[in-house]
């Protein structure tokens, strides 16, 4: 049975975090949820850092406190995902962007990851307090929304956003009840390492 876990970015997992990205590149796909690396590709100790920062920023209408984890597959330690937790809102992110930004790499897509993946972001939630989580997903992209629906998701709105230039949904999430739909995962995660 395959295990997961989440991990912190650390300089130590930089190639594997290369390799990462460029699985996005190669397949053309959105790279989401990853605390701003795709800024920081030519100064990976940079992003190491702005995500330290992260943790304990205040919110500001640029900034707001987070967490950033690789999603970790046990039996070969492979990156298989990426999550960033917003853990307060301000007003930009209320109204595109939301808590919570995931990303499963392309060739490990349509297994079932990315609900693990969200359930142990929504445990991060509910140990900082977060009860109900906001997010957004683009319309044309039906495994993210289906996730979050999976979770008692509910639609809030659905508008043009001028800067994806895409149709997007928005979602309200509440934790406590997520979790327990999600309890089944249990037995699949394993301690951070």
């Amino acid at each position: 049975m395959e295990r997961f876990y989440f991990e912190e970015p650390t300089l130590e997992r930089k190639a594997d975090a290369f390799d990462f990205v460029e699985e996005f590149n190669s397949y053309n796909s959105n790279l989401y949820g990853a605390g701003g690396f795709k800024r920081y590709l030519n100064d990976y100790e940079g992003w190491i850092k702005k995500l330290e920062e992260d943790k304990y920023r205040k919110v500001d209408e640029e900034h707001v406190s987070a967490r950033t984890y690789f999603f970790v597959r046990e039996c070969d330690k492979r990156i298989i995902g990426i999550i960033n937790i917003r853990l307060a809102l301000n007003e930009k992110l209320k109204q595109y962007g939301g808590n919570i930004g995931y990303s499963i790499r392309p060739t490990e897509r349509g297994k079932g990851y990315n609900n693990i993946n969200l359930y142990l972001g929504l445990k991060v939630c509910a140990a900082h307090g977060i009860e109900e989580a906001l997010l957004d997903a683009d319309l044309d992209n039906p495994a993210s929304w289906k996730t979050m629906e999976f979770f008692g998701g509910k639609r809030i709105r659905e508008y043009f956003s001028e800067y994806d230039k895409k149709v997007v949904v928005d979602y309200k999430i509440n934790v406590k009840n997520a979790l327990e739909i999600g309890a089944k995962f249990e037995s699949l995660i394993c301690n951070s390492k």
